[in-house]
């Protein structure tokens, strides 16, 4: 069908390929953890749409122009790891402002769902890494020969996408229930609140560097 082949295998990679750590994780983490598993399902849809994005661009030939252009390459990463760094900065400072230790630890103030949807969009489109995998994946399990590559690249990505939603949303839920049934004193909240602070400053540092 439209040349796609090996297609199980695309099935099973894709999904332990969504299944690695990286900042659409440890966002969603950080917002289950906070809000519920709705905050963090509404930025894996955040992070979803993204991918969408890159998805349609790779099939347009719009990826195929970010990787042979090292300027446009550079300032699209050199955007993505600014934005990494700032909500690593943003975390830190509230750590740093924690309420008392007699308190319940909250690790995040509440945001409103369209700003933790921006968040899960501008991580994953703000990453050009992610353009270069699906130029370098997705033409592996298309035929050479393929009459409709780029209806069959759009299909492959949506299969891709589907499966990350599935392990995203599946994140959200086992982290807000493990929220839920944990309750951390506040000094640990606040240090939970560094450590990922410095995690997504972290990622920022080597996404420019790499």
């Amino acid at each position: 069908m439209l040349g796609i082949h090996d297609l199980a295998l695309f099935i099973v990679s894709s999904l332990l390929l969504n299944m690695m750590p990286g900042p659409d994780s440890l966002l969603i983490m950080l917002r289950s953890g906070s809000q519920g598993w709705r905050a963090g399902s509404v930025a894996a849809l955040g992070i979803g749409t993204g991918t969408m994005v890159h998805v349609l661009a790779a099939a347009l030939g719009l990826s195929a122009l970010l990787s042979a252009s090292a300027e446009l390459f550079a300032i699209i990463k050199l955007m993505g790891a600014l934005y990494l760094v700032y909500l690593g900065v943003s975390l830190l400072r509230q750590g740093v402002s924690s309420p008392v230790a007699s308190e319940p630890a909250v690790l995040q103030p509440a945001l409103s769902y369209g700003r933790i949807f921006r968040q899960g969009l501008l991580t994953n489109l703000l990453n050009p890494k992610v353009a270069l995998f699906f130029l370098a994946f997705v033409p592996q399990f298309i035929a050479p020969d393929a009459p409709q590559k780029a209806l069959a690249f759009i299909v492959l990505g949506c299969i891709f996408n589907l499966n990350g939603m599935i392990w995203c949303h599946l994140l959200a839920f086992s982290t807000a229930y493990a929220s839920r049934k944990v309750r951390l004193p506040a000094r640990v909240g606040t240090w939970l609140n560094r450590l990922m602070g410095g995690l997504f400053v972290g990622l920022g540092i080597k996404l420019a560097t790499e």
